[in-house]
């Protein structure tokens, strides 16, 4: 039913346009129009100062600036944004110091199709990145610590033509890259063709240890993992794009985006036992083939009314496949058989979207607009487990196999209205209905449906005779709707399986996570260029969602519930500035530095440290640009905090400190050619995951840790136009 619905809607933008444009005709709006040309330069816009919405734009020059072959690598310089994990190694990108789905990635605005990997985006095919701390109505308001879109190119307008050579080297890592863009336009058509490949190879240690203690703090148990693993990664992406500029105004685009990854990795993992008794598997052999193909295409279609209104509609569909071949090699327990593991899975997602809004301006200073968004995705998922030295050995949920959908319906409205010179009000509204349903040979049928209803406001007042400040308010309702893969109860087990190492589980009664949040904000301009900005958010979560550990009598098993409320609270601090700004003679040198603090507590969870979702408590970035006549030149020093997080009232979790310094140095070649250097992790920072479990009957407690091991890396790109 939905899908027909969807379909209808599908159809909305060629009826709306033709009625509108019939209505233009009938009234003679279009008899007689005057022709206005407006100059200007878009350099002097600046999102933050001029839009009545809380967004922060990144622009192309800024993002390409350190030579990065992976975008997250370009989002943790961005104020309030961290980036926990490495870049195209499950990465997760954090607003307010949140991830796991509180943080909405979205790409040119909408929702990134089943499958896709956004950590391997190729910094080059970027236009801008968007930082919007408040909710918008166009946008989709799931994003209750913020939302980020990356807008990738599309616009040509003059013939573009650009090669990158790279590559990067590291103690144990090796990566050539390349990339290339073809852009041009004839007339009424334009093109473009922007493609890059990134080949990353790596080898890397990841020692472990796990502890157990006893009620009375006595060491039982103590075992160490010398880990090593050598892998390589390679993608590749293309994004060939068509535009046509039609009779009476209207433009047609057709923008395809492939996205190719390969990953291929091998552990060896022997442990050590030197207090207590010995694990299932001592001695233990991982590795995998992972597949992932994406493809989406897009028709968008751009059409201007007499009167001033404007009609955008989008359609899009999207197909994507991942293949994962898995063998695990495990023994060195005498009491223990030998494991022998083969896992297969199969994903396939495919899928169909559409997206609209029909603005008009009601009149001078004020502009309404009414959209949609739609979606319908199908995936099926197939997995298969064998024992490759006997493959008629019986194996617990051997063979697994489910398919199910997920079908979106929202629409929206919201009016911009510039009050006086110095107010103006952002009013907007959002209705998103989501409905999933899958079915499985493991746990039959699971179905979810729920519908939110959003208001937003957000305020830019500027004080009179106070050119140089501005305050902004902003109160939204946003929400976090579950995954498919956190409702399907099927389970994915670990190979030493404890209450530090649990299988994982979905939950079908799960339900959305609703916010009501409230941003404020003060910005001040003192000189061209020089910025402060002070901000401060809150956001209070009904229904939030954490996972708890349970054992089921044979396994031990980490199981999403809703335990209640939750709450965050953010202060952050910006500025950025010529150093001329303070010293008359100074050198062309930018400064730039960011602070921002979080807190937050969830109900149910006994403190201290009971913070939300393992949220980042405190990170800053400290910065320099220098622009001379021979050499662009830069700096940027990290700092993420750490500190114990209690989970549940027997689980706990470590954030470990983090500092990052990344330097870059730019030069021209000749009149075509620069060749840019840059150095990352010069500290040579490690990534830890740490995590305890306390059996709250006997008081032992079971302490895992891994960490991976860090080493500075130096990248060389050569880049050319021609």
């Amino acid at each position: 039913m939905l899908q027909r619905r969807l379909s209808r809607l599908a159809l909305l933008p060629a009826a709306l346009g033709a009625a509108l444009s019939a209505h233009a005709q009938q009234t003679g709006v279009g008899a007689a129009v005057q022709q206005v040309q407006v100059q200007g330069s878009t350099a002097a816009y600046d999102a933050r100062r001029d839009d009545t919405a809380m967004k922060t734009v990144v622009r192309h020059d800024e993002i390409v600036r350190y030579g990065d072959t992976r975008l997250f690598e370009v989002l943790k310089r961005i104020p309030g944004v961290t980036v926990n994990g490495a870049a195209a190694r499950g990465g997760e990108v954090r607003m307010q110091g949140l991830g796991s789905g509180y943080t909405q990635l979205l790409v040119n605005g909408e929702r990134p199709p089943a499958g896709m990997q956004v950590d391997t985006l190729a910094p080059e095919m970027v236009e801008r990145i968007e930082v919007m701390r408040a909710a918008s109505a166009e946008f989709s308001m799931e994003g209750i610590a913020g939302t980020i879109n990356i807008v990738l190119k599309k616009t040509v307008r003059k013939p573009e033509r650009e090669l990158k050579i790279g590559y990067g080297i590291g103690r144990d890592t090796r990566s050539p890259n390349a990339s290339l863009r073809l852009a041009d336009r004839d007339g009424a058509f334009g093109y473009e063709l922007a493609g890059s490949l990134v080949h990353d190879g790596f080898r890397g240690e990841a020692p472990g240890r796990e502890e157990a203690t006893d009620a009375a703090g006595r060491r039982t148990l103590l075992r160490t993992t010398a880990g090593h693993e050598d892998g390589r990664m390679t993608t590749l992406n293309l994004t060939p794009k068509l535009q046509w500029k039609l009779d009476g105004g209207d433009t047609l685009g057709l923008e395809t985006f492939l996205n190719l990854n390969r990953f291929r990795t091998g552990v060896n993992a022997p442990t050590a036992t030197v207090l207590g008794e010995l694990p299932p598997y001592p001695d233990k052999q991982f590795g995998m083939a992972n597949d992932n193909d994406v493809l989406r295409s897009t028709l968008e279609w751009t059409h201007a009314l007499a009167s001033g209104a404007r009609l955008e509609a989008r359609l899009g569909v999207s197909a994507s496949r991942t293949d994962n071949t898995t063998r695990r090699t495990a023994g060195g327990n005498p009491a223990v058989g030998p494991l022998t593991r083969s896992i297969d899975s199969r994903g396939r997602d495919r899928g169909l979207s559409t997206t609209g809004k029909y603005t008009v301006p009601l009149f001078d200073g004020h502009a309404l607009a009414l959209g949609w968004d739609g979606a319908w995705d199908r995936r099926s998922d197939a997995r298969r487990e064998r024992d490759y030295l006997d493959p008629a050995a019986p194996i617990p949920a051997g063979d697994e196999h489910d398919s199910g959908h997920v079908a979106r319906l929202a629409g929206y409205a919201q009016d911009e209205w510039t009050l006086t010179p110095q107010l103006s009000l952002y009013l907007g509204a959002r209705w998103d209905g989501v409905r999933i349903e899958a079915d499985g040979n493991t746990f039959g049928t699971a179905r979810s449906r729920s519908g939110v209803f959003s208001p937003v406001l957000q305020v830019l007042y500027k004080p009179p005779g106070m050119k140089d400040d501005q305050l902004r308010l902003a109160v939204a309702r946003t929400y976090k709707a579950p995954g498919m893969d956190q409702l399907l109860p099927h389970r994915y087990t670990s190979v030493n399986n404890n209450p530090a190492e649990p299988d994982t589980e979905g939950n079908p009664s799960l339900r959305p996570e609703l916010a009501l949040g409230i941003d404020a904000a003060w910005e001040h301009r003192w000189a061209e260029g020089a910025m402060l900005a002070l901000s401060a958010s809150t956001r209070r979560i009904d229904d939030y969602t954490r996972s708890l550990v349970v054992f089921d009598g044979a396994r031990w098993i980490a199981l999403p519930v809703n335990v209640g409320k939750a709450r965050t609270r953010t202060l952050q601090v910006e500025t950025v500035f010529p150093l001329r700004t303070l010293m008359d003679g100074a050198p062309p040198l930018e400064l730039r530095a960011n602070v921002a603090r979080n807190w937050s507590n969830v109900d149910g969870v006994p403190g201290p440290d009971n913070r939300l979702d393992e949220q980042v408590p405190l990170s800053a970035n400290l910065g320099a640009d220098y622009q001379g006549e021979r050499m662009t030149a830069g700096a940027n020093f990290g700092f993420r905090k750490g500190g114990r997080v209690a989970v549940a009232a027997n689980q706990a979790a470590w954030l470990h400190v983090q500092r990052d310094l990344e330097l870059y140095a730019l030069w021209p070649v000749d009149r075509r050619s620069r060749l840019r250097i840059s150095a990352a992790n010069l500290l040579g920072m490690d990534m830890v995951n740490e995590r305890s479990y306390t059996d709250l009957a006997s008081g032992t407690t079971l302490r895992n840790r891994i960490a991976n091991i860090g080493h500075p890396s130096l990248k060389l790109t050569l880049e050319s136009s021609f």
